[in-house]
């Protein structure tokens, strides 16, 4: 028994303590290789920092379909875990808890991972597996971990020699014909965290029926301690560099459609890799594709602070101001941001008037989207006779602008869920669709060995040829040799139509309103609540649970005309294909405006997906106002109709999943729940009676 038992129990009895959170502090002493834990968790009791505790172990952080993702760096660090220090001033030891990512939660799931790839191979060779990681704090140490419990385990394994990016992990995966990947990185989340991120044979993420089935390998795992195999069976660990990425580089370039664009007069651009992995590909392709590539050298160092920035993420204007600032000294036409993991792609482009205009997700999108479609049917990828099998890949969050680009040139459009590992199933399905005698008829070795030109003569005859696919949050890819999104084959592609409008005398922002001009103005907004810990777990859990029980019937003065809930509607998408359940609702609207709601999956917030849009043919200007000031007034009906979601009593008392965490919040003061039950006694009075007299 250790020391501080009895404080704990003392701790729940007086509603500090989540019971929860004693239950899981329990099991993870239980399970833990050393004594750190403990003495971390004493360290946190003897200063009373229980909402702390609340927030480590308020439950345990679950492999979900995408992996983990969590804290590696706690609110409170205690002295034990800040030891001697790391590198670029974190922690010597990870986040104690069983909410938090550290080497207890990491070693069962890459175990889990590792059982369930012994199953799918069997036993007559050992399972390959690839691991990657970007540049945040711990993720070199929790690659070099799972690479040599892999190892130890039976499987070879594959790691980079140094940071790299995870549309890369994705390529290997695929060049090696390995088994399974794993990347270390929590992709634009704020510095304290990491993640991991699992990838199956074909270079997509883990998605059914794999899913279901390795995260039931790691929940029957409680411990982090595991028993090597004799050393005769163990696996073979290699060292990548430089030859797999002049491999990645090689197959990069054949995203480009019209080569000869870029020679001439060379587009200055203004690359930043926000500290992270981008750097190493885009900037040396760029420059080897003939783009005059300016660098910020304060972000250039790879180091997982992300110290320039309040948050790695080029979604956020003030993440590329360094870079903009450094546009207008250098006269660059465009500037292009990478987040730490190079898989999302922000941009910003000089306007007529010479500013530099940042441009959305959707946007960024739907330049490439048109350019990669409209250039497809000049150059003859697609003609009349095969456009039937084009396609375009998009989100239901993700602007309808390229539906009708899309619509426009004859080819079809899909949607999936939030999410690349779904445009990744689609981009497997379509080539397991091809006939396997049709592939051997090229090569022996597979599909995956054969050029470009090859695979897409196959997937026009006998399956569907994917042109383009993205989502709205910065995600883009034009290729099927990288199942994921892919920021430094973005950048590629961005700065061709960058260089297309060049070479038609205009800037970005004037192509942008072409299109408009043509198919009609489209505008989204993004925005989200956040709330963090346990408290905003519980708070988002209710929230989100709300929308489905209590649709709206009438917005911000409108008819709802349409409400798609895909946790309870079978939804089917454009090829007939099942959508699997998620927390989404999609509202629409009669005067034509639209919603979405769904909890982050990846992050402690719940998002909000605005949609409005103006008929072509009409004063461009004067459209974009009107549609802005409508989506405007949707936001704030929005927000006040969530508050007000929250401070009813049916959403707290019927929503959460652990009202005992609600009640301790309310003591603790951590969230305003008190202060709104007094001033509206009324309303309140049961959910009062149900948290205050307990």
């Amino acid at each position: 028994m250790n020391t501080f038992d009895g404080s704990l129990d003392v701790a729940v009895t007086e509603g500090k303590l989540l019971p929860n959170a004693r239950k899981n502090i329990q099991n993870f002493l239980h399970g833990a290789s050393s004594d750190l834990a403990s003495r971390v968790i004493a360290e946190l009791v003897d200063r009373e920092e229980w909402a702390e505790i609340n927030d480590r172990f308020f439950k345990t952080l679950a492999f979900g379909t995408g992996g983990l993702r969590g804290r590696t760096i706690g609110r409170v660090i205690t002295s034990v875990e800040q030891g001697s220090g790391g590198p670029n001033g974190r922690p010597q030891h990870p986040c104690v808890g069983t909410a938090t990512m550290n080497f207890f939660n990491l070693s069962r799931a890459v175990r889990g991972l590792i059982a369930y790839a012994k199953q799918h191979v069997g036993s007559e060779r050992k399972p390959r597996i690839v691991f990657a990681h970007d540049t945040r704090h711990f993720s070199r140490d929790f690659a070099e971990f799972c690479a040599r419990v892999a190892t130890e385990l039976g499987c070879d394994a594959w790691l980079f020699e140094g940071a790299r990016s995870t549309p890369q992990l994705s390529f290997s995966i695929r060049e090696l014909n390995a088994d399974a990947g794993v990347v270390l990185t929590a992709s634009h989340n704020p510095a304290h965290d990491n993640g991991f991120k699992a990838y199956f044979n074909d270079g997509g993420q883990i998605v059914e029926p794999h899913a279901t089935n390795i995260i039931a390998e790691v929940n029957v795992l409680d411990s982090e301690i595991y028993q090597a195999l004799p050393a005769e069976q163990h696996g073979t660990l290699h060292m990548m560099g430089q030859e797999m990425d002049q491999r990645y580089c090689d197959k990069l370039r054949s995203l480009l459609m019209r080569p000869e664009l870029l020679q001439g007069a060379k587009a200055k651009v203004v690359f930043t890799n926000l500290h992270g992995t981008g750097g190493t590909i885009v900037v040396p392709m760029m420059r080897a594709l003939g783009f005059d590539v300016v660098t910020v050298p304060e972000q250039d160092i790879q180091d997982g602070r992300f110290p320039t920035v309040d948050s790695p993420n080029p979604e956020n204007a003030p993440a590329l101001r360094m870079a903009i600032e450094l546009a207008e000294k250098t006269a660059a036409d465009i500037v292009i941001g990478t987040d730490p993991d190079s898989d999302r792609m922000g941009v910003a482009a000089r306007n007529a008037a010479g500013e530099m205009v940042l441009l959305s997700g959707n946007q960024i999108g739907s330049l490439m989207a048109w350019y990669r479609v409209k250039t497809a049917f000049e150059i003859g990828w697609v003609t009349d006779a095969t456009r039937s099998r084009a396609v375009l890949i998009k989100t239901y969050v993700t602007t309808e602008l390229q539906r009708a680009i899309a619509d426009h040139f004859g080819i079809r459009t899909v949607d999936t869920l939030t999410g690349f590992k779904y445009i990744a199933e689609k981009l497997r399905k379509y080539e397991e669709t091809i006939p396997a005698e049709k592939i051997s008829a090229h090569s022996a070795a597979g599909y995956r060995s054969l050029t470009e030109e090859q695979t897409r003569s196959l997937r026009l005859e006998y399956s569907r040829f994917f042109i383009f696919g993205g989502e709205e949050s910065y995600g883009y890819l034009g290729c099927d040799f990288v199942r994921d999104k892919d920021a430094n084959g973005s950048a590629v592609m961005f700065a061709e139509v960058a260089a297309y409008a060049r070479s038609q005398g205009l800037t970005l922002p004037d192509l942008l309103d072409q299109i408009y001009a043509q198919f009609g103005y489209y505008l989204e907004h993004g925005k989200s609540l956040v709330m963090e810990g346990a408290d905003g777990a519980a708070r988002i859990a209710a929230l989100a649970a709300s929308y489905g029980d209590n649709p709206p019937e009438e917005v911000d003065g409108s008819a709802v005309v349409r409400v798609r809930d895909f946790s309870k509607q079978d939804l089917f998408d454009d090829e007939g294909d099942a959508i699997p359940k998620e927390k989404m609702l999609f509202v629409e609207l009669a005067d034509g405006r639209k919603f979405a709601v769904r909890p982050s999956g990846t992050e402690p917030k719940i998002k909000f997906y605005l949609f409005g849009s103006g008929a072509p043919g009409v004063a461009l200007e004067q459209t974009k106002a009107d549609v802005t000031s409508r989506l405007e007034s949707l936001w704030k009906w929005i927000e006040a109709d969530a508050k007000a979601r929250w401070f009813r009593p049916r959403s707290l008392c019927r929503y959460s999943n652990d009202t005992s965490a609600l009640t301790i919040l309310v003591r603790q003061r951590r969230i305003t729940v008190w202060k709104d039950f007094v001033s509206i006694p009324r309303q309140m009075v049961r959910c009062r009676k149900k948290f205050f007299h307990r």
